[in-house]
């Protein structure tokens, strides 16, 4: 087939006119510098190593390419990588090299500031601790918090081995009991205190708290109080005063059926001989209640030998 130069003119016509503009705008496009703060990215770190402390997380890079592809550079374009394959426990200096900078075609690294960088890397450690469930708000009036659990109890935590010995407990995000009058119970996440520490497995925790009548006072007058282990040989006539007043705390039902006369509140003769004392008050332990406050708190005793 012959060639004919004329044919398709229009077509090869518009070509060189792109061509042409291309080559204007490559052309016309300056090489520049620039100093940018890049961020740093670790890689290849033993699994039984973990960096601790502050490091670096960004340098300075410096950059040469065309303005234009310069200005379009995006954050996370341009990378500082830190090959932490070698690393041992202790501070270490690792180099940043220019090779190791990630960045787009037709960005060239000319230099890296700082060169190296110091880190401080510890061995890595497992532990298990119990998780203590946080609570936010309180109960309706009348209530109060009693037991709250976590289920599980316990998790397990990873991190730098200097800390994981440190940390006592594991904290659950806060459950609301705010304005409860039954027992709330939730499920939510668990976390650690201590940022360098994580989770083996990240998880939830069902928590449940007991909300429960507030204990109320009441006062039981009258009680009468008996001398209790007087030893043989001796006579004690009865105390002075012979009965106190008991301040007892408790739940209102159960504080409802209490008579003073089922109280045994008493002093204790054991070892005394004959002689007058003051003593104090006890009353025997009740599951019902719980003695705020006894008045008179001491009384009179006194003892005589018989004849």
């Amino acid at each position: 087939m012959a060639y004919h130069p004329f044919r398709h003119l229009g077509l090869k016509f518009v070509a060189l006119v792109l061509a042409s503009l291309l080559w204007l705008t490559v052309a016309g496009e300056h090489v520049v510098e620039r100093i940018l703060a890049v961020p740093v990215e670790f890689r290849n770190k033993p699994a039984h190593l973990e960096v601790v402390g502050n490091p670096p997380d960004s340098v300075e890079v410096g950059l040469r390419g065309s303005s234009a592809l310069l200005s379009r550079l995006q954050p996370g374009d341009v990378v500082a990588m830190v090959d932490l394959q070698q690393a041992r426990p202790g501070s270490r200096l690792f180099p940043v090299r220019h090779e190791e900078v990630r960045a787009p075609y037709g960005v060239e690294v000319t230099q890296v500031m700082p060169a190296t960088l110091g880190i401080e890397l510890e061995k890595s450690a497992t532990r298990t601790v119990p998780v203590v469930a946080e609570l936010d708000g309180e109960p309706a009036p009348g209530f109060v918090i009693g037991a709250r659990t976590a289920e599980p109890a316990m998790v397990e935590i990873s991190g730098p081995e200097s800390r994981v010995k440190k940390i006592a407990n594991a904290t659950t995000e806060p459950v609301s009991v705010a304005g409860a009058r039954v027992n709330v119970r939730d499920v939510v996440g668990v976390g650690l205190v201590d940022a360098s520490l994580r989770l083996t497995k990240p998880q939830n925790v069902t928590v449940i708290v007991d909300i429960m009548p507030a204990p109320v006072e009441r006062e039981l007058k009258g009680v009468l109080v008996r001398a209790r282990n007087l030893g043989s040989g001796l006579a004690a006539p009865p105390v002075r005063p012979g009965s106190v007043t008991l301040l007892v705390r408790g739940r209102q039902e159960a504080l409802a059926d209490v008579r003073a006369e089922a109280v045994d509140a008493f002093v204790d003769l054991a070892g005394l001989g004959a002689g007058q004392y003051n003593l104090r008050v006890q009353v025997d332990p009740s599951q019902h209640f719980g003695v705020v406050e006894t008045t008179p708190s001491v009384v009179d005793v006194i003892i005589r030998a018989i004849k």
